[in-house]
């Protein structure tokens, strides 16, 4: 099975219908992403096939929480992920992919104009440095900060509307239980990525 009918299977998993031209976007940011590693150590993974499953179908496995949004900030996007995903995903939804590290972030500058990605835009900022234009529905972060820090970092743009989502390997006790209660609503959901076997979850914090 090639890396597309992989992608095309991954996505039937995820129950997650695209276009041909997303799917080959998808499949250009992660050779882009290939190319580039080589020189800026974005990523651990290296195996193609394993970059599909751990950053493309990871990042994608939440679809359900982001189809509907409007304007969303993905924190600490690193690589773009999982912001730049989903934005091909789902062009009706504005994003912003915020990371301080500038190599990271010219390279998802690259990767937005290589892919034709119209619905994202990319700051070079520290979280706790930047001022959102508008308000955000959704504020996303993978394998960003403990709950706490997370929740603390953006509470200067959270609106009553906005949900907090962190991808997490699991949340323990300890990091559930640093979580302000009298403030904060969390749930976590269990997700299953396609081709990856170790524990994957999905926060989700709103204000009380």
């Amino acid at each position: 099975m090639n890396l597309k009918e992989s992608l095309l299977s991954g996505l039937q998993d995820l129950e997650l219908s695209l276009e041909d031209r997303q799917v080959d976007r998808l499949l250009d940011y992660m050779s882009l992403l290939g190319k580039w590693n080589k020189s800026y150590n974005l990523t651990a993974i290296t195996d193609p096939s394993r970059m599909l499953s751990y950053h493309l179908l990871d990042s994608l496995s939440i679809a359900a929480w982001v189809k509907d949004c409007s304007n969303t900030l993905d924190v600490g996007s690193g690589a773009g992920l999982p912001g730049l995903p989903l934005a091909i995903a789902f062009p009706g939804c504005q994003w912003t992919l915020l990371d301080s590290n500038g190599k990271k972030t010219r390279f998802i500058q690259q990767a937005l104009a290589q892919c034709a990605v119209k619905n994202a835009t990319v700051v070079k900022s520290r979280v706790e440095d930047y001022h959102a234009p508008r308000s955000l529905d959704i504020i996303v972060s993978r394998a960003y900060a403990s709950l706490s820090h997370f929740t603390e970092s953006v509470a200067h743009l959270v609106q009553p509307q906005t949900v907090l989502l962190t991808m997490k390997t699991g949340l323990d006790d300890d990091e559930a239980a640093a979580l302000d209660s009298t403030i904060y609503d969390k749930q976590e959901f269990n997700l299953q990525v396609p081709g990856i076997s170790e524990k994957r979850s999905l926060v989700t914090v709103t204000q009380r």
